[in-house]
C-alpha cells in the first residue's frame, strides 16, 4: 500500500472524543450512546485533524454519524460564534435519492435536539440548515436555496454535476469543507463514479483548496484502491493521503447453505421446486421478518406468489404480510413496501438487488439468498443488511437448488469466513463521461487545455488518460468532423489546436448540458412485432441487446425467434412447435466474479485429488460441512456431483479433470443433429463472454457460417448447425489478436447498437432532450444507427473508441480473457479434449442446457438432465463390469 493511504490503527476513546467536541454536542452525544462503535473509535479524531477517511463496515456501525459528527460539532462551533454564512460547508454525495431523503431524516433528530440543549443551557443558536436538492426538487425550492441556503446540502453525483454550473448557486459552494461520498463501492462499479470524481476535482478548482473526503462503503476490496478514487490524485501525479478505517468484519456473521434435497437430479423438478419454497415458508415462519433476495425481477415476483400461496393455504402468516420490492415498481408501490418494513409491518420482503444498498429498512433479522449472489463481496453486502445493531449476529441463508450453484456457493461461504474477497471492477477513462464534464468547465469558464487536462487527471478514474485521447474529445465536441453536421451533430465548444484554448459556443450550451446529464441510459421497452407487423408484446432493451438472429424466446406464452431490430422494434417469427433457447430473465443475471470462479476451480481440483486418493466419502462431507456451512443433503449431492463428473471422465480414459488449471473441451451431438462444442472455462461469465466471442469468431470464418453460443460462468458452448463439424481451440487466439476478433465479433451486434446509442448520448452527441423537447428512445436509437454507420471509419474518434471500451472492459473482462490465453500460451492452463460423447459429461450439463433453461421448461430441463445422467450411468456400470471381468 502506497505511503499516502495507510490502514488507522490507532483506537481512541469516547472521553479523548468528547473532548474536541463542540461542548453542546458533545453532551448530546454522551446521553445518547454508551460507547463509540468501532468506525468511530478509528475515524473521529483523524477526521477532526483534518485527513480525508474511508470508513468500510456492515450496516448497522454507525458509519454515518461517523461522517457527519465532527461537521456537526464545528458548525454548531461557527453558530455559537455567529460565524455561520448563507453558503455551503458540507456535501453528502450519495446514490439513491431514498437513502437521500432517509439522511435528511437522520440528521434531523441531532440538529434539533442539539438546539434545544442549548435553549436549556440559554444558548439562542441559528439554525443549522439541511437540505436535499435532486432531479425530484422543484424550481421553487431550488430558488429558496438560493436566498436560505442549506449548510448541509444533500444531493446526487448528477445534481451536483449540474450545479456546478448553476451561476448564483456554484458561488455557495466554493466554502465547502467537507465532502461525504456514502455507497461508495455502488458508485466506483459504474460510469456513476467516473462522473463524480471529476465533478469533485472540479469542486476542488473552485474552492481553490483541498476538502476533506469522507468515503463510506460496505464490505468491498481492495480499499486502497477505493480510497484513491475517494481522494485522487495531486498535482504531481502522487495520491493524495487517506486513512482507511477498516472494520469490514467487526460484526458477527452466521451463514449456512440448504439444499431442499440430496438427490438434485432425479427428484422430479415439482417435487424440488415445492420443497424450495416450503423451506423458504419455514424460514419466514420461525423469524420476525425476513429478507428475501432473488437474482432477477421475475425470480422475486415468483417467490412472493408461491409464498402467498402457502400463507393461504396454511393460514399462519397474513398474505398481506409478504410483499416484493424491485426496480421495476412503481415509486410509489416501493416507498410503500420500505415504509411497511419500518414499522415492522411486513414478516417477508423479496427483492432481486434493490434493497441490496443502506436505504433504512429498519429491522431484518434473517437474509435468505435463493440461488447464488455469485461474489463473496454481493453475499455479504446482503447478508449485512440483517441483525441491523451491532452487537447483533448477521445471519444469511442460501437455499441452492442446482447443484453448479450449490458447489459456487459453498466455496463463496468458506472464502467469506476466511475473509477472501472479490476485486471491484472500476471504469478506467470513459470518455463520454469526459465529454460531458469538458462541457460543463466550457461553461464555467474560457479554459487553458492543458490546465484542464491536470484538472481531469487528478480524478482517479481519469489518472492514466492520454492527451492524445483528451484532445480528440475536445476536437470532437468542438465540431471538427465536419461532415457529422449534416447529421445534426453540432458543435457544443470552440476549440484553438493552437493556442490550446476552449470555451462554450452559443447561448443554448448551459441548457443542452444541464437536460442531458448523467450516465444512466434511458431504458425503454422495446416493442416485438412479427414479420407481417403484428404486435406480440414488448421486451426490455437489455434483453434485446443480447440477441442474435435465430435465438428463440418466450413472449406471452408462446415461442418466438427473433429476425432482426430496427430501432426500438424487434422483428420475430412464430417458432411454437420449438424450444426457446434464451431464457427470459437472460438479460438481468448476474455475472460470477473472476476472483470467485477462480477459488472455485482450485476446489474442484482439490475434490477430484481427494476422490482419486480414495479419501473417505463421509470425511469430504465433513469437510464441506464444517468449512463451507453446507446442510447434510447439500453435502452428500456435491460429493455425488464429482463423484459422477470422475467417473464419467475415468471411463473415457482421461487422467485430467477440470479446474482453474485444467480446460476440458468436448462435444456432444443433440437431437437436432447440432453440436455442442463446450469449453469448461470456470472463469466467470465476463471473462466467458470475451473468450466465447473470440472463438466463435474464429469458427464462423473457418466454418463459413453463422455459429450459435451459450455462455455461462462455468463455460461455454459454441453450436455449430448440423452438418456443421470443425475443430477450434483457444490456443488458436494469440493474446494479442483478443481485441481485434472481438471487435470484428461485436461490431454488427445489437450489443454494439444499444451500447453506441448510451454513449453517443452520454457524450452529448445525441441529446436526449433539446431546448425542453424530450427526444423519444426510438429517434434516439435511429439518429445512433446512422451515425455509427458514418463514424466507423474513424478508429479514434472518441465515442466509437469508447463504446469498444465499454463492451470489452466493463461488460466483458477482456484484462482476464487475456491472462487466461497467456496462461494457455505458457502451458500454465493444459487443454484437455474428450472428443465427441454421445451424452455431455454432468459438468456440462448447465452448460448445454444454458439455452434451454425457461421458467415455463423447467420441467424440461430436469427431465433432460435427469435422461443424460441415466444414459452416463448405464455406460459407468458398463465399464465398471468390463474391468471387472478383465
Amino acid at each position: 500500500m502506497e505511503e499516502a493511504i495507510r490502514v488507522a490503527e490507532r483506537e481512541y476513546t469516547k472521553e479523548e472524543v468528547l473532548k474536541i467536541l463542540n461542548p453542546l454536542v458533545a453532551e448530546w452525544f454522551a446521553s445518547k450512546f454508551r460507547d463509540l462503535t468501532p468506525p468511530q473509535r478509528y475515524a473521529l479524531i483523524p477526521i477532526h485533524n483534518g485527513e480525508n477517511v474511508l470508513v468500510s463496515s456492515p450496516t448497522g456501525t454507525g458509519k454515518t454519524l461517523t461522517a457527519f459528527l465532527i461537521a456537526l460539532s464545528e458548525l454548531f462551533n461557527m453558530a455559537e460564534k455567529g460565524e455561520l454564512d448563507n453558503t455551503v460547508y458540507v456535501l453528502y454525495v450519495s446514490p439513491l435519492r431514498a437513502l437521500n431523503n432517509d439522511i435528511y431524516r437522520n440528521l434531523e433528530e441531532p440538529l434539533r435536539e442539539i438546539r434545544e440543549i442549548a435553549q436549556k443551557r440559554g444558548k439562542e443558536i441559528p439554525e443549522i440548515r439541511h437540505v436535499v436538492r435532486t432531479g425530484d426538487t422543484p424550481s421553487s425550492q431550488r430558488q429558496n436555496m438560493l436566498r436560505k441556503t442549506p449548510h448541509i446540502l444533500i444531493t446526487t453525483p448528477e445534481t451536483l454535476a449540474i450545479i456546478l454550473v448553476a451561476p448564483k448557486f456554484r458561488e455557495k459552494l466554493r466554502t465547502v469543507k467537507w465532502v461525504i461520498v456514502d455507497e461508495i463501492h455502488s458508485l466506483a462499479e459504474s460510469k456513476r463514479g467516473a462522473h463524480l470524481s471529476l465533478s469533485l476535482e472540479r469542486l476542488r478548482e473552485l474552492t481553490g483548496r483541498d476538502f476533506i473526503r469522507i468515503g463510506l462503503s460496505a464490505t468491498i476490496n481492495p480499499l486502497d484502491e477505493i480510497a484513491k478514487f475517494l481522494v485522487g490524485y495531486n498535482e504531481d501525479g502522487s495520491p493524495r493521503p487517506c486513512l482507511i478505517v477498516d472494520a469490514r468484519y467487526s460484526k458477527r456473521k452466521s451463514i449456512h447453505v440448504v439444499s431442499p434435497v440430496s438427490d438434485l437430479i432425479y427428484t422430479p423438478a415439482q417435487e424440488v421446486t415445492s420443497k424450495m419454497y416450503e423451506t423458504l415458508y419455514d424460514i419466514v415462519k420461525k423469524h420476525r421478518t425476513t429478507l428475501i433476495f432473488t437474482n432477477t425481477r421475475s425470480g422475486s415476483e415468483r417467490v412472493v406468489f408461491h409464498l402467498k400461496m402457502l400463507a393461504k393455504k396454511k393460514g399462519d402468516i397474513p398474505e398481506d404480510s409478504i410483499a416484493t420490492h424491485h426496480s421495476s415498481l412503481s415509486r410509489g408501490v416501493r416507498m410503500d413496501v420500505e415504509e411497511k418494513l419500518k414499522k415492522g409491518e411486513l414478516k417477508a420482503i423479496v427483492s432481486s438487488t434493490s434493497l441490496e444498498l443502506g436505504i433504512d429498512i429498519g429491522y431484518i433479522d434473517v437474509v435468505v439468498q435463493v440461488g447464488s449472489p455469485k461474489s463473496v463481496t454481493r453475499c455479504l453486502q446482503r447478508v449485512g443488511r440483517s441483525g441491523h445493531r451491532l452487537h447483533e449476529t448477521s445471519k444469511g441463508i442460501m437455499v441452492c437448488v442446482d447443484r453448479d450453484d450449490l458447489v459456487e456457493v459453498a466455496v463463496m461461504i468458506r472464502e467469506a469466513y476466511r475473509h477472501h474477497l472479490d476485486k471491484v471492477h472500476i471504469p478506467r477513462n470513459p470518455l463520454d463521461v469526459l465529454a460531458q464534464h469538458i462541457v460543463g468547465m466550457a461553461i464555467e469558464r474560457k479554459m487553458n487545455a492543458e490546465d484542464a487536462f491536470k484538472i481531469v487527471r487528478r480524478s482517479y478514474s481519469f489518472h492514466d488518460l492520454s492527451w492524445e485521447d483528451f484532445e480528440n474529445t475536445l476536437k470532437f465536441l468542438s465540431g471538427s468532423y465536419g461532415e457529422l453536421e449534416e447529421y445534426k451533430v453540432y458543435g457544443k465548444i470552440w476549440y484553438d489546436p493552437f493556442e490550446k484554448v476552449f470555451g462554450r459556443r452559443g447561448k443554448y450550451a448551459r441548457v443542452i448540458y444541464t437536460l442531458n446529464i448523467g450516465t444512466i441510459p434511458d431504458e425503454v421497452s422495446v416493442k416485438v412485432l412479427t414479420l407481417d407487423k403484428k404486435y406480440v408484446g414488448n421486451i426490455e432493451e437489455e434483453f434485446l441487446e443480447r440477441l442474435v438472429p435465430g435465438d428463440r424466446f418466450v413472449l406471452g406464452g408462446k415461442v418466438y425467434e427473433f429476425v432482426k431490430s430496427d430501432g426500438m422494434t424487434a422483428y420475430v417469427k412464430p417458432a411454437f412447435d420449438q424450444k426457446p433457447t434464451i431464457p427470459a430473465w437472460f438479460s438481468e443475471m448476474l455475472p460470477l466474479s473472476y476472483d470467485l470462479a477462480i477459488r472455485i476451480g482450485e476446489f474442484r481440483e482439490k475434490m477430484f485429488q481427494w476422490i482419486s486418493s480414495g479419501k473417505p466419502r463421509e470425511e469430504i462431507k465433513r469437510y464441506l460441512t464444517r468449512e463451507c456451512k453446507v446442510n447434510s443433503a447439500g453435502a452428500e449431492a456435491i460429493v455425488s456431483y464429482f463423484e459422477e463428473e470422475y467417473l464419467v471422465l475415468k471411463s473415457l480414459g482421461s487422467k485430467k479433470f477440470p479446474s482453474h488449471r485444467v480446460i476440458l473441451t468436448e462435444k456432444y451431438r443433440d437431437e437436432a443433429g447440432r453440436i455442442h462444442h463446450v469449453f469448461h472455462t470456470l472463469y466467470g461469465r465476463r471473462t466467458n463472454d470475451a473468450l466465447s466471442h473470440a472463438l466463435a469468431y474464429l469458427a464462423s470464418r473457418k466454418a463459413n457460417s453463422n455459429i450459435g453460443l451459450a455462455i455461462h460462468d462455468n463455460g461455454f458452448a459454441l453450436i455449430y448447425p448440423p452438418g456443421i463439424n470443425i475443430d477450434v481451440s483457444l490456443r488458436d487466439i494469440r493474446p494479442e489478436e483478443l481485441e481485434d476478433y472481438l471487435k470484428k465479433s461485436i461490431f454488427n451486434t445489437e450489443l454494439m447498437k444499444r451500447r453506441f446509442r448510451h454513449v453517443a448520448t452520454r457524450g452529448l452527441m445525441i441529446l436526449r432532450n433539446y431546448k425542453g423537447h424530450e427526444i423519444s428512445v426510438e429517434k434516439q436509437q435511429l439518429n445512433a444507427s446512422t451515425l455509427l454507420r458514418v463514424i466507423k471509419k474513424w478508429e479514434d474518434f472518441p465515442i466509437l473508441k469508447e463504446t469498444y471500451r465499454e463492451i470489452l472492459e466493463d461488460y466483458m473482462d477482456i484484462q482476464h480473457a487475456r491472462e487466461v490465453l497467456e496462461k494457455i500460451h505458457k502451458g500454465e492452463i493444459e487443454i484437455v479434449d474428450v472428443g465427441l460423447l454421445d451424452t455431455p459429461t454432468p459438468f456440462a450439463y448447465n452448460i448445454v442446457l444454458e439455452g434451454l433453461s425457461d421458467i415455463v421448461l423447467m420441467e424440461d430441463k430436469r427431465a433432460l438432465i435427469a435422461r443424460f445422467h441415466e444414459e452416463l450411468m448405464k455406460k459407468i456400470r458398463k465399464m465398471s463390469l468390463k474391468a471387472s471381468t478383465t
